[in-house]
């Protein structure tokens, strides 16, 4: 595990973004995935808005997936073991990086075929919290062509980042402008947000 943690901080040092291509190992993405799945069965997904509680808004051609906010009252033994690991991770780069990291929050991301979410940053004018974006991808058979990249804006360089299953993605939410590019076919994720409140 500690393997991983020392991939996001040593990526992350070098080109601000983070990554592990197995953060998250095939057995917990799946039983994530197959929960997500039900869930959005159940229909308990709900539209994903931009902005916070505050002044939410709701843009579909701004944004155009569906979340379902993560919680340990759930109780749910898959989304509980997700939780350990993040907070596992949380200590390592409290320990490492000096952080001083408090706090998260995570919500599954499901993006059917032509979804999309165009540029944008993780935190919110009215309250910097958040400090730290974490994406964990749960697409075991992704292929070039199902598209639904994450592209990172650089001054040097625009990165474009592939959605496959375990990887995880990490960078400073107040710094990197992204995206999500149109996604061709079902796209999965646990998208959250490390905090100091």
């Amino acid at each position: 595990m500690e393997n991983s943690f020392e991939d996001l901080i040593a990526s992350y040092i070098e080109n601000s973004v983070g990554i592990s291509e197995h953060f998250l190992s095939d057995a917990l993405a799946n039983s994530l995935k197959q929960n997500l799945l039900a869930l959005n069965q159940q229909s308990l997904l709900i539209e994903a808005g931009t902005g916070n509680s505050e002044s939410i808004s709701y843009d579909s051609a701004v944004r155009s997936d569906s979340i379902y906010w993560l919680d340990k009252k759930h109780n749910n033994a898959f989304e509980n073991e997700f939780f350990t690991q993040i907070e596992a991770f949380i200590t390592y780069l409290n320990l490492s990086c000096y952080t001083g990291i408090t706090g998260y929050e995570f919500h599954y991301s499901l993006y059917e075929k032509g979804d999309f979410y165009l540029k944008h940053l993780d935190q919110f004018k009215n309250n910097p919290s958040r400090k730290y974006s974490m994406i964990s991808y749960l697409n075991s058979d992704w292929q070039e062509s199902d598209g639904g990249e994450l592209l990172i804006h650089q001054i040097n360089n625009n990165q474009k980042i592939s959605p496959t299953q375990g990887k995880t993605v990490f960078f400073k939410s107040d710094e990197l402008v992204h995206e999500v590019l149109v996604t061709q076919n079902t796209r999965m994720s646990i998208t959250g947000w490390l905090k100091c409140d």
